[in-house]
């Protein structure tokens, strides 16, 4: 590693650093989209930086616990003395803070190891938090907790309790994203400082808010019981503070096809298909036909199957009828099969060669 650089290089360096940082580049460099977009895949470079920095302090302990062996002889407080902020030391950590596979790591490190060095050698006393020097003051990638975007500005609900500690703010501690507050399940509004749709205020006052949920069909209410409903989901009717369910299917709600019925269900209802004998049908079964299928006829108040075979349907020589149901096929008698259309006599195995050999 190059020793420390002269005292005018940190300037021009910045300024590439932030050149680099304007031009098109992958993902990681990119700035996050709006809130209608999908949320990318790849981390932003706030979180980059935040593990280099992580690896690196992991990197100062072990390099301490790995040179000494905790002892209290002179000697000892000596050699870790000039150790401890030798340029040997910073070598050693800068030499594994990245794993071999973390290209955005490594990349992250050639644009910043000389803004390292500088504070190693020069800031450490005036700025002991290297995240807060290196990826929010100097490379300008992060924000404090609880702000976001370019600006650092407070997430909804303010920078001490981002979204009323009910939600997470998009773009949370770094200089991207909308701050727009993905709310936990029963929550909602701007800053999650409302309760969500089928649930309650359970617990409020001027800091804290805690919403539990109404009861099952019930979209708004005043507490968990059945009766606190104030108003209800799709499917269910308000009465008498009390959400029941509506049956669609003596209503115009359902919508079901021509050889369908319906049947309710809670807060919904199914369409299921009628019986094969069927023509239309007013539920299940061969009972609940409005007419019968061809190859059914009416007995009594159900649709059977008409058996073909007691008539003469079969003209073919050696055939004979087989009743399925709703219709009926004719096969080769026993003894016989099928070839170019027509039954013929099977030929016993063995048979030719039997005559022979009586011959």
């Amino acid at each position: 590693m190059a020793s420390l650089p002269p005292r005018g290089l940190v300037p021009p360096l910045l300024w590439g650093l932030s050149l680099f940082l304007s031009l098109p580049g992958p993902i990681w460099l990119q700035p996050s989209p709006s809130p209608q977009s999908s949320p990318p895949t790849e981390l932003h470079p706030c979180h980059t930086c935040r593990g280099l920095v992580d690896s690196f302090n992991k990197g100062l302990e072990r390099t301490i616990r790995d040179n000494f062996g905790g002892g209290n002889t002179a000697w000892e407080e000596e050699k870790l003395s000039k150790y401890k902020d030798s340029e040997t030391r910073l070598v050693e950590v800068l030499e594994s803070v990245c794993s071999k596979s973390d290209f955005e790591c490594h990349r992250l490190l050639e644009l910043s190891e000389e803004l390292v060095e500088s504070w190693w050698f020069h800031k450490q006393q005036e700025a002991p938090d290297l995240f807060q020097w290196l990826c929010s003051d100097s490379l300008k990638l992060c924000c404090p907790s609880g702000t976001f975007g370019p600006s650092c500005l407070p997430c909804p609900g303010g920078a001490e309790k981002p979204c009323g500690g009910h939600g997470r703010c998009e773009g949370e501690g770094t200089r991207g994203g909308s701050g727009h507050c993905d709310c936990q399940a029963g929550y909602g509004g701007e800053a999650c400082g409302q309760c969500g749709l089928g649930y309650f205020e359970a617990e409020r006052n001027a800091s804290h808010l805690v919403c539990s949920a109404c009861f099952g069909p019930c979209a708004r209410c005043s507490g968990p019981e059945e009766s606190n409903c104030l108003q209800c989901k799709k499917g269910w009717a308000l009465h008498h503070l009390k959400c029941v369910d509506i049956d669609e299917c003596g209503t115009e709600r359902a919508s079901c096809g021509s050889n369908q019925f319906c049947v309710n269900t809670e807060g919904s209802y199914e369409c299921r298909d009628c019986a094969k004998a069927c023509l239309g049908c007013m539920g299940a079964g061969p009972g609940r036909c409005k007419k019968c299928s061809p190859g059914y006829q009416q007995v009594g108040s159900k649709c059977l199957d008409v058996d073909e075979c007691e008539t003469e349907v079969c003209p073919g020589e050696n055939e004979q009828c087989e009743n399925t149901e709703g219709s009926y096929r004719c096969v080769c008698a026993e003894g016989y099969k099928q070839m170019e259309g027509v039954c013929v006599k099977e030929q016993i195995p063995g048979w030719k060669l039997g005559c022979r050999q009586m011959k």
